[in-house]
């Protein structure tokens, strides 16, 4: 069976979710919670098009587009997009400044399709690393869509889980400095009320495109339980079919979470 048509951008799909699960192949019963993308393949896409690797990250921005309006269509509450990594601060200046330039348009030209679809923007990472224009932005959009509740897009920027985890750990510290924590007490539900986004749900599933195999230091906790989705499809290539393909192969594996 075909998969439908996404959604026209910035344009509200009324829809039964159960029903666009069933043409799409989907089992409307065993959709994920929280999916996890590590967004791959933007500097390959561009060679392959003899094109500069900055041309792959701006293609891939409708890629984005497609996935955040295709998960409001099937009723996914969460996606967290690994859009910068810590690490990503190494790559040459010219395409880290780029991607920053890239990253304060995408805020500002898809704030529309976020509203039009009830979308709350969340971010998690160092933030404080980011260009302040970035930061304004991010905060605009963050506290324009803030009060949406059910369809949330996270954006993993100079994110890394090692960060994550050491920043929480500093704050129990603190906690327990404070007297306000006995060592003895602390366990994971401590450390998990000390995340960048404590009340959201593990992750079900990580997709990641162009075929790479890595984790690459994305939602370590989060990800203990996730079920792994790998597709050779480049990201700037990553549409409605490919991302129906990989939920079809989240839905076919057992999850036991260690039980028989």
């Amino acid at each position: 069976m075909g998969a439908p048509a996404a959604p026209v951008p910035g344009t509200p799909d009324r829809h039964d979710p159960a029903q666009a699960a069933i043409a799409a192949g989907l089992d409307p019963a065993r959709m994920p919670r929280h999916v996890g993308v590590i967004m791959d393949g933007n500097g390959r896409w561009a060679e392959r098009q003899g094109r500069e690797r900055i041309d792959g990250h701006r293609r891939g921005v409708e890629a984005v587009r497609t996935v955040v309006t295709e998960s409001v269509r099937l009723a996914i509450p969460r996606v967290t997009l690994y859009a910068f990594s810590s690490e990503n601060w190494s790559r040459p200046r010219r395409e880290v400044d780029f991607l920053m330039l890239l990253l304060a348009d995408f805020l500002r030209s898809e704030e529309p399709t976020l509203h039009a679809n009830r979308v709350r923007l969340e971010a998690i990472g160092r933030l404080d690393r980011l260009p302040a224009e970035v930061q304004y932005e991010l905060d605009r959009v963050r506290a324009a869509t803030a009060h949406y509740d059910r369809n949330i897009l996270s954006l993993a920027l100079s994110y890394g889980g090692r960060d994550e985890l050491v920043d929480a750990c500093r704050r129990i510290a603190s906690q327990v400095a404070a007297g306000e924590l006995a060592a003895a007490a602390i366990d994971a539900a401590t450390i998990q009320a000390n995340l960048y986004t404590p009340e959201a749900a593990d992750l079900d599933v990580v997709i990641r495109t162009a075929g790479e195999l890595r984790l690459s230091n994305f939602l370590p906790w989060q990800a203990v339980y996730a079920e792994y989705v790998v597709t050779e499809v480049l990201w700037p290539d990553f549409g409605v079919t490919a991302y129906h393909d990989c939920l079809r192969d989240f839905q076919g594996r057992e999850r036991r979470f260690g039980g028989l």
